[in-house]
């Protein structure tokens, strides 16, 4: 048995179609400066435009080159950093010179959708093999416009990959300071959490500074868990209400913020400024840290050079108390298909290969760019070959453990524009960095904020269904 331890773009329709993408380490690859991403007009040939760095190119020329080997296809290739594809793909769209495939994200799909940018792929792919693939991973990206439902009715894309968002510490410290493993199935509570995050907060060198600390994580992208872990979350069940403003809420934030202004156990803003809290991960001087899918070739040549001060696993996030049932974000990119493709069969051929074939999976997988899609090889085959061939953790089970039951979509992922829940971060820092605002007083007057912008995403999404 094996051994083992997803970036937001958003579309919206407003006068024109408005691409955000978040940034994430990449380089641009083959992009020239204005690249055409106009689709193919043989009967073979294809554009595939898509987004990320060394290790995304070099295993999808790999897949590309099966896809082209099997089928007699010729693809272009277009990819960009994260920070470029957005607005690359934006400046295609305006100008009707969509590639036949290309990246989205399911957050706010509904826009390409109404704006007849993507085709539907439901005739393409057989329900047997969607059922072999994460539920998540197809739901994101099926929407009903009758009903203005996301996540059921025609399918828009197919799930590039699902990124579970996992936890993880650095196991050469606990190591060295004798301290016993985190259980690699049952999550910590906050208190133990916190407990060991001080034995870690060290003065290793004795210069009387700080050099080693517990943890050191950034509020927008890793407090979700620990707000869920404490049974309280951002938004109700219908999408309607913003539920921030709850005692279980507060209490969460305010937790994690005291990490830092009570604790200790995380680099204060000044040191983080200095050097960020992902470089002192790699460097040996944070205990506890996310770990995620495509961080995995990274960290690997971190510890593969300095394994003196850097390994690491995945274990459950930390909940609130004994017995709470632990989750954490799980994200995805989608592969969707141009309505106006002049290939469009061939084009959802190769979304469907990118997908769902065993082939491109092993590619993929191998080269540490995501998890397995298909649920029987993920399961099966990969999760069974011992981590020392593969590279991947000992505990790899929790990133499938995510992606089966303890992964959920971030709040803004269901409704037409997230600008309710980007709101919440603005003033963040006067509660984790400066103390200045308690979590309580800070979520007391931030929920009518977002219920405002909640209710007027809502408006819109009516309006352009009006308009499609």
């Amino acid at each position: 048995m094996r051994r083992k331890g997803l970036s937001a773009v958003a579309v919206t329709v407003a006068g024109a179609l408005l691409l955000a993408a978040c940034s994430s380490d990449g380089s641009e690859g083959n992009a020239s400066e204005e690249p055409d991403t106009s689709g193919g007009d043989a009967p073979n040939e294809l554009t595939f435009m898509f987004r990320g760095g060394e290790y995304d190119k070099l295993a999808y020329e790999t897949a590309i080159a099966a896809f082209e080997e099997e089928t007699g296809a010729e693809v272009n290739m277009i990819i960009t950093d994260a920070d470029q594809y957005a607005t690359k793909l934006q400046a295609a769209i305006a100008g009707n010179q969509v590639p036949d495939v290309f990246y989205i994200e399911s957050g706010r799909m509904q826009g390409y959708v109404y704006a007849n940018v993507l085709a539907d792929l439901s005739e393409y792919v057989d329900q047997a093999t969607i059922d072999n693939v994460w539920e998540f991973g197809t739901t994101a990206y099926r929407f009903d416009k009758e009903s203005g439902e996301m996540g059921t009715g025609a399918l828009y894309g197919l799930p590039k990959d699902v990124g579970p968002f996992g936890f993880g510490y650095n196991t050469v410290m606990f190591e060295e300071a004798g301290i016993e493993p985190p259980s690699p199935t049952e999550p910590l509570t906050f208190d133990e959490f916190v407990d060991i995050a001080k034995q870690l907060t060290q003065d290793t060198d004795g210069d009387g500074e700080l050099d080693q600390w517990g943890t050191g994580l950034n509020v927008t992208w890793n407090s979700q868990a620990f707000i869920w872990g404490a049974g309280a979350d951002w938004i109700s069940e219908d999408n309607k209400t913003v539920t921030v403003d709850t005692p279980e809420f507060a209490e969460a934030l305010q937790w994690f913020a005291d990490l830092g202004l009570v604790e200790g156990v995380t680099p204060s803003a000044e040191q983080a400024q200095t050097l960020d809290t992902y470089q002192r991960w790699m460097a040996g001087e944070i205990g506890f840290f996310p770990v995620a899918p495509w961080d995995i070739a990274t960290y690997n040549d971190v510890a593969a050079n300095n394994p003196e001060v850097f390994g690491y696993d995945v274990i459950p996030y930390p909940v609130a108390n004994e017995g709470d049932d632990w989750s954490t974000w799980l994200g995805s990119l989608g592969i969707a298909v141009s309505e106006n493709s002049k290939n469009k069969e061939l084009a959802a051929q190769l979304a469907t290969f990118l997908s769902t074939n065993l082939e491109a999976q092993k590619i993929l997988a191998e080269n540490k760019v995501q998890i397995p899609n298909l649920i029987d090889y993920a399961t099966g085959e990969w999760i069974e070959t011992d981590a020392e061939a593969t590279g991947w953790p000992a505990n790899s089970q929790a990133f499938l453990d995510i992606a089966m039951e303890k992964g959920r979509p971030l709040p803004g992922t269901w409704t037409y524009t997230p600008e309710w829940y980007d709101n919440f971060w603005i003033g963040i820092e006067n509660v984790v960095d400066n103390g200045s605002q308690t979590a309580a007083d800070f979520v007391a007057a931030k929920q009518p904020e977002m219920q405002m912008l909640l209710d007027q995403s809502w408006v819109s999404a009516e309006q352009a269904k009006a308009a499609g």
